[in-house]
Parts: structure tokens; sequence; C-alpha cells
């Protein structure tokens, strides 16, 4: 008996160790979808350095990155989404374009979590991980509400990115004074927001004053001159604006609003997430301009240390695709370790390094920090 029960032991416990060598020797396989050749290679590569650095970080022997090069189209997308299919690889991180994510609903049971900031026109199995308009309007609808703006219009161009912007403005319920659609075109510019601002007719507000004290039997010389060293006169109906634009054409509008005589100093200058861009500040007269983005100080430390590891600056999508093999890893291991399609579905947080993560239903949207661009500096606001 003593013998039989012995076995049994010993049975037990090989199975035991069987199992859990089993368990600790199967492979976390995640695919990786970006550009390694053409055009967007040196991206595609910055990425898969990122990635890197993140496996390394956690330190979990059973992860595995299957990279595969895209070329940056939908077709060569499709074809290596297939082969990771093949090898039982059923999430992803990629494609980096959304132009990229077209045929991917073909592979219906295959979850795709793309770099890209864009959410309209996904198909179904493509998740937006990037820093989507979405998170950038909550953000920025929360401090509308600690500074008490309420008259707030929204400037958006005319370009692909205003399906975007409004569908956006749909799925969070912002309340605005008024949505106004814009021309990039720096000679059509001027003259739409002359006309957003009542321009003309608070510079004739300020012509027909002057004409009156000048023309009255007791002239107030001190006023006059005071009224000569305006531009115009009379208030504007709106105590700040959103602007969804970038760069030289961000600058451009917000030039144009100076023009008017709306400067960052009557009303709230706010922009989307700007990657810190240094070059906004050497534009003093447009400060304080206001904008959500990452948390600048964990980015900092990314820099550096890719800087460290490579002796090269990274592309800020490689930020986000360090974040998305830790989101991945933790859902995975929320999940018992069992790779499933459903993990993104199920409501959850995930601390990282770009802020926190929120995924429900297939949606993942970014608690954001906000900033804003004074004295020289970017400064956090929260």
């Amino acid at each position: 008996m003593k013998t039989f029960i012995k076995f049994i032991i010993i049975s037990t416990l090989s199975l035991i160790i069987f199992f859990q060598n089993s368990f600790s020797s199967e492979k976390i396989k995640i695919g990786l979808i970006v550009p390694t050749s053409g055009e967007y290679a040196q991206l595609g590569n910055s990425i898969i350095k990122s990635v890197i650095l993140a496996i390394n970080k956690i330190g979990d022997p059973r992860i595995e990155i299957v990279p595969k090069d895209t070329k940056s189209n939908p077709i060569d997308s499709l074809r290596v989404s297939y082969e990771l299919y093949n090898q039982g690889i059923r999430i992803v991180i990629g494609p980096v374009f959304n132009e990229s994510t077209k045929y991917l609903d073909e592979i219906k049971d295959m979850t795709f979590l793309s770099l890209t900031n864009k959410i309209y026109g996904n198909p179904p199995n493509v998740i937006s991980a990037g820093v989507n308009a979405i998170s950038q309007i909550n953000t920025i609808n929360k401090f509308r509400k600690i500074k008490k703006l309420e008259r707030t219009i929204f400037l958006i161009p005319k370009t692909g990115y205003k399906n975007e912007i409004d569908l956006a403005i749909h799925k969070t319920n912002i309340k605005l004074k008024d949505k106004f659609y814009y021309d990039s075109d720096p000679t059509m510019l001027t003259a739409q927001i002359e006309k957003l601002t009542r321009y003309s007719q608070r510079k004739k507000n300020l012509q027909d004053e002057i004409q009156k004290l000048e023309n009255s039997l007791t002239p107030n010389k001190k006023k006059i001159d005071n009224l000569k060293k305006k531009d115009t006169l009379g208030g504007i109906n709106f105590d700040s604006v959103i602007i969804a634009d970038f760069d030289e054409s961000l600058k451009s509008v917000a030039t144009s609003l100076l023009y008017t005589d709306v400067s960052s100093k009557r009303i709230s200058y706010i922009t989307l997430n700007q990657w810190f861009d240094k070059s906004l500040l050497k534009d003093n007269s447009l400060h304080p301009i206001y904008f959500p983005s990452i948390n600048k100080k964990n980015y900092d430390l990314f820099l550096k240390n890719y800087n460290n590891f490579y002796q090269s600056k990274p592309n800020q999508i490689s930020f986000l695709s360090y974040d998305l093999v830790g989101l991945v890893y933790y859902l995975i291991y929320k999940n018992n370790y069992k790779i499933s399609n459903n993990i993104f579905y199920k409501k959850n947080k995930f601390k990282g390094k770009i802020g926190i993560f929120e995924i429900n239903k297939n949606v993942i949207t970014h608690q954001l920090n906000f900033y804003s661009v004074e004295n020289n500096r970017f400064k956090k606001i929260f």
C-alpha cells in the first residue's frame, strides 16, 4: 500500500513538473508588422528597436516578437498578416499607417493594434492604439472645466483629418459654441479668420469711435490717443479656440488670430498633441498656447535610454510601440497567459510610459497630461 501511495505521489509530482516546464517554455508570440524597407524603413526599424527595449525591460523569455515588413502598403500588410496567422499568431502590433489596415478585416479572428491615431473608418478587428483625437479632446475638456471656458470655437482644417475630428467631437459630446472649417492656403486663411473674428466690424467700431470723439465739442485728446494705439474696438463672442493643426499650419492660424487682434492674452489658444515641438518655444507672441500630450518626463527618459542603446534618436511612434508590448503582455498575464482576442474587449486599465491606457470593447483611449507653452518652456498643467 505504501509503495502504491509513493508511486501516486511521484507520478503526481512528475505531472506537475511536466506541466510547469511545458507552461514555462510555451512562447507568447506577438506579431509586429511595420515597414522595414522602402521610404519608411527608418521608422519601422526604430519601432523594432523600441520593441526590443520593451522586451528587455519585461524580462520574460517566453515573449517572442515576430516582425514582418509591410512595405507601407495594404497588400503587403495583408500578405504578411496571413503569414503570421499561419504561425498561430493572433495578436499583432501594427501596421503603422491607417491606409495599411485597408484589407485586414479579411482575417477576422486576428486583432491588430494599429500604431496610427486615426479612428475613422478602421476595420472592426483593428484597434487604434495611437493618441487619438477622442483622448485629446477629453483632456482638453478637463482643462476647459478648470478654466471655466464655456464659449469655445473648434477650428478644423479642410483636410483628410477633418472626418477624424468630427467623429471625435461626436464621440466626446464636447459642448462648443461653434465649429469653423478653414482652408490651409494662407492666402484664403486670413480672410476666413477675419470673418470669424468680425475683424472688419471691430475695426470700423474703432474708427467710428475715434471720429466721434474728434468731432465732439470737447475732444478728449488722451482718450483719442489711447484709442489710436488699438487695432480694433469691441468684444469677441468666444473665450477660447481649439486649433486642430500642426507645425507651420498651426502657426499660420495662430498668427492670423493675432493679426485680427484676438491674441492669446484675450482668449485661450488650445491645440492638439504637439509632441513638444521646440519651434513653438520661439513664437513668444503666441504664448501661452495649450495642448494635451503624453507624459513628458517619461518621454525624455525614453529618448535618453534609446540613445544610450542605439546612439540615435527614435521616432515618436517608437515610444508608443514600447508601451504596446507591455500592454499586450499585461493583458495576457491578466488572462492567465492565454492569448485571446477577448482581452481587448474587457474593461481594463494599463499604466504605460505614455500615460494610462483605458481598454473597453476593443477601443483604446489614453488619459493624457496637459501642458502650456510659455516663458520659453513646456509647463505641465496637470
